[in-house]
């Protein structure tokens, strides 16, 4: 038996190859879409700020960027055969983003993934296919900081038992803080060394399937209160 019961999966550039987020961004963005994401990291909005206006700027359609997403940004090849040996263990799998998430379903379902629970944003189009709006109904409560709160998708989790979360990138370090094993790359791993919180690097699931299987796998999660992401709107 696994030390973890669940485990959570970020999307964007940990089950997706790349972050769908950016490619969009870059390829369907109006000129100055990139100048958010530099506002964002001066500190003069927060996550969720940044999620509803960086989608406001897609001049795309749903069609033409899920075209685009499928075509560019491959799921990772071993996430498939992860998630077939997490289910014979009896182990839950949930995947956690806040990005804008009308892509995570077709891509899962183009590399054979279905009816995995997906913990995520909701973008609306209109019926011209055009960005209508961004729901958050995976949002925290009261705080209003991420779109998705990875925190909370966290601690809803550890209900169950022991969580081991899985990511790459900004808006995984709060679900970092609270989690019983982090596995990090990229940018997560230097928020994790400054905040003291145990982390295992991985480079591909078959990395993550070998480590879940350490007997001195858990940590002390460092669960500050309250999160430092906390914003109220």
């Amino acid at each position: 038996m696994l030390a973890v019961r669940s485990v959570l999966v970020d999307f964007d550039g940990t089950a997706c190859l790349h972050d769908v987020g950016v490619c969009l961004g870059r390829r369907f963005g109006a000129p100055g879409w990139e100048s958010l994401g530099e506002a964002y990291e001066r500190g003069e909005m927060g996550l969720r700020e940044l999620i509803s206006a960086e989608n406001a700027m897609l001049l795309g359609t749903r069609d033409e960027m899920l075209a685009f997403a499928l075509e560019h940004c491959p799921i990772d090849p071993t996430f498939e055969p992860f998630l077939s040996w997490l289910d014979a263990a009896d182990v839950q799998v949930t995947i956690v983003s806040d990005g804008s998430a009308f892509h995570i379903e077709p891509l899962l379902a183009a590399a054979g993934i279905r009816g995995l629970r997906i913990v995520t944003n909701e973008h609306r189009f209109d019926d011209d296919g055009r960005h209508l709006e961004m729901r958050y109904p995976n949002g925290h409560a009261t705080c209003v900081g991420c779109g998705t709160c990875k925190m909370q998708a966290v601690l809803d989790a550890q209900e169950q038992g022991p969580v081991a979360f899985v990511g790459d990138g900004v808006s995984d370090r709060f679900a970092a803080l609270y989690s019983d094993v982090v596995f990090a790359k990229d940018s997560l791993i230097r928020h994790c060394e400054e905040h003291g919180i145990a982390y295992m690097d991985w480079h591909d699931f078959d990395d993550v399937r070998r480590a879940l299987q350490r007997p001195d796998l858990l940590h002390q999660p460092v669960a500050p209160e309250p999160c430092p992401g906390w914003r109220e709107g």
